[in-house]
């Protein structure tokens, strides 16, 4: 009887470590495919919109996204670390929104070298530099700035009546995005004698430069009565130094993605009109894009965004 008290007092006790030892169950779930979603910065209500889209769509289709971005749009070297510390990771499909269109390239090798498909986005990569190194990219998704910049100047041309001296606010020098909207910009205005332009410098996409550029071009061209910034960005930077130089109103102001704070200007009569780009489409269908590779299905090489000429409501006030 106390040999069996004892087994008694002991079993539970037994069962209760090896319990307490034994391995937890296994989840049986698949990991979610891991896609890299690489923008030019995070600074940009632009970007925002397209992380947004891309999300969405991520959440829709079961993706892992991993978003990232150097600080600013113009530190392409950032922008080339995070793609290589993305690929010894091992993520399935490469997106990214190149910061330099030839200076992205080497690594886009890299991301082929190591069997990762690479979907481009918004900005092209250079032809050239790409044939050189043997870069594939599985699809481009973008607007056509060209046309974007032809719209930007047509509108131009209309307000003014074909009589302007412009300034342009350039985007980053050798910068695909930036270089097909002036060139679709100057192409519009080509036919009207009376637009004339008197400065153009870089502001490298950016606010704060947008106003120190252009407050340096109007001290130096006074004249100035027009301005094309190859981003709103830039052009809100421009608006900020109109204003302080006692010129709203006086001098027309055409911008580029229709962001938020540039619809408002164009509302208030601050500004004329942008071209609106469609970022969380760009961003969707990116990430459709992704799944289709993962799934190894075909997918489109170059696949259009839309683009729309944003101009006051009539009515408004």
């Amino acid at each position: 009887m106390k040999i069996e008290r004892r087994l008694a007092g002991i079993l539970p006790a037994v069962l209760l470590t090896m319990a307490c030892g034994a391995p937890a169950p296994q989840s049986t779930a698949p990991a979610k495919p891991r896609v890299a979603l690489v923008l030019k910065t995070l600074n940009s209500p632009f970007f925002i919109d397209m992380q947004k889209g891309a999300q969405a769509a991520a959440d829709k289709l079961g993706l892992d996204l991993v978003v990232q971005a150097a600080e600013r749009e113009v530190d392409v070297e950032k922008q080339m670390q995070i793609v290589e510390n993305l690929i010894q990771t091992g993520v399935k499909v490469l997106l990214i929104t190149p910061s330099g269109s030839r200076e992205i390239v080497p690594v886009l090798a890299k991301a082929n070298a190591a069997g990762i498909p690479v979907v481009v986005v918004d900005t092209r990569i250079d032809t050239a530099a790409a044939t050189a190194a043997s870069v594939r990219t599985a699809s481009f998704i973008g607007s056509d700035n060209y046309e974007g910049g032809k719209a930007a100047g047509t509108e131009l041309a209309r307000v003014t009546s074909g009589k302007a001296k412009v300034a342009i606010l350039e985007g980053i020098p050798g910068h695909e995005t930036g270089d097909s909207r002036m060139r679709g910009f100057k192409d519009a205005t080509r036919d009207s004698p009376g637009i004339r332009i008197v400065a153009s410098q870089t502001a490298n996409w950016e606010r704060d430069q947008g106003f120190t550029v252009f407050q340096n071009m109007l001290q130096a061209h006074p004249e100035i009565d027009a301005v094309f910034a190859c981003n709103d960005m830039m052009a809100l930077g421009a608006l900020e130094a109109i204003a302080a130089a006692g010129k709203t109103g006086k001098i027309q102001v055409v911008g580029f993605d229709a962001v938020d704070d540039a619809r408002k200007a164009i509302e208030a009569g601050a500004m004329v009109a942008s071209v609106a780009q469609f970022p969380g489409d760009m961003g969707r269908i990116a990430v459709e894009t992704a799944a289709k590779l993962i799934k190894g299905e075909a997918v489109e090489p170059n696949q259009q965004v839309r683009i729309e000429l944003v101009r006051k409501t009539e009515g408004s006030k």
